[in-house]
């Protein structure tokens, strides 16, 4: 039977003091900027990407706060169509909608041509390796050791096509019972971050209420996606996004490592 029980009534932590994911049925984690570092390579890749197109068409350069505010957190096409419109540049969404024939690829100047050819310099970085968050993989190494009082069930929830290449290069992937990624989000037609449906679909998975899980983000998109699923606890992970930023996104925590949520 799925363990749907609520976290005991009590008052929503403020700090990581108080924090105790224990009372929780499951933790569902982000991963870029949240589980590895890949987020600096996104950016990374990004940065490459746009600061050709942009500069081809003599429109205001590529700046790094383009990052936070169209890209981080969405999925490509999404990041790629908002940043686009951000210097009211319009371009067709794939060949099809340019009535063209036949399968985007990374030359295509479209929406999806453009996500496919920041996609292939973010492959190029990661084949040099990844190494996880220390603070992270902490975590998660408490959460293995309480399971056999209480299991912590724990999900990886991404917007990234990606995921499972990154964690199995970060040799995570056997830790997560559950990888919730851009593939699973266009196959089950689930409306990707700040909608809730990508976590809402993980803890449904597990078989737990909303209101038993944990959300961990680092971008404000997610952030909002976790508050709008009502889930019962948001920790935003501050890795650039800014605290203040997470909180007015909804989250209820920060911290600026995960580690913070082990130290005694």
């Amino acid at each position: 039977m799925p363990d749907t029980g609520r976290p005991p009534s009590r008052t929503t932590p403020r700090s990581a003091e108080e924090v105790t994911l224990s009372d929780y049925r499951a933790v569902l984690f982000d991963l870029d900027g949240v589980i590895t570092p890949t987020a600096d390579l996104h950016r990374d890749a990004w940065r490459a990407m746009f600061t050709d197109v942009l500069a081809d068409r003599g429109v205001d350069p590529y700046s790094e706060q383009d990052y936070f505010d169209h890209l981080d957190g969405r999925s490509r096409t999404e990041g790629v169509a908002s940043l686009l419109a951000s210097r009211g540049i319009t371009l067709p969404h794939d060949r099809a909608d340019a009535g063209e024939e036949g399968e985007d690829s990374p030359e295509d100047d479209t929406v999806v041509g453009l996500g496919l050819r920041k996609n292939r310099e973010f492959l190029r970085l990661l084949d040099a390796g990844i190494t996880p968050y220390p603070g992270s993989v902490r975590l998660l190494d408490a959460l293995e050791d309480g399971a056999d009082t209480r299991a912590v069930r724990v999900a990886v929830v991404s917007s990234s096509r990606n995921a499972r290449r990154v964690l199995r290069a970060a040799g995570l992937l056997d830790r997560f019972e559950l990888v919730v990624d851009g593939e699973v989000a266009a196959r089950e037609g689930l409306a990707g971050k700040p909608a809730p449906d990508t976590y809402l679909h993980a803890a449904r998975e597990l078989g737990v209420e909303p209101g038993a899980a944990v959300v961990v983000e680092d971008a404000t998109s997610g952030v909002a996606a976790g508050r709008a699923g009502d889930v019962g606890l948001v920790v935003g992970v501050d890795r650039g996004a800014g605290a203040e930023a997470l909180r007015a996104a909804g989250a209820d925590v920060v911290v600026p490592d995960l580690a913070r949520l082990v130290e005694p």
